[in-house]
């Protein structure tokens, strides 16, 4: 169904939702969706950033070392 939709369609729709909404409503709403974009990928790059100085400041940046107990390091 979605297929057949050209871009004599989509003009229409677009109209439809500008006569409904009015261009106010509509530039509000887009501004809302950017900042919420924006907000998303600033928490991606916090967490991210966060992470990744968790992991360096562990061991001052060291490799993993072998915690495994002395008599269970035979069994594996």
């Amino acid at each position: 169904m979605l297929n057949n939709i050209g871009p004599a369609g989509l003009l229409l729709i677009a109209v439809v939702v500008l006569v409904l909404f009015g261009r106010g409503k509509i530039a509000n709403l887009m501004g809302e969706v950017g900042k919420g974009i924006t907000a998303f990928k600033r928490g991606v790059k916090d967490s991210t950033e966060e992470i990744e100085n968790a992991s360096t400041a562990e061991d001052g940046g060291a490799t993993a070392r072998d915690v495994t107990p002395e008599r269970e390091r035979d069994n594996a």
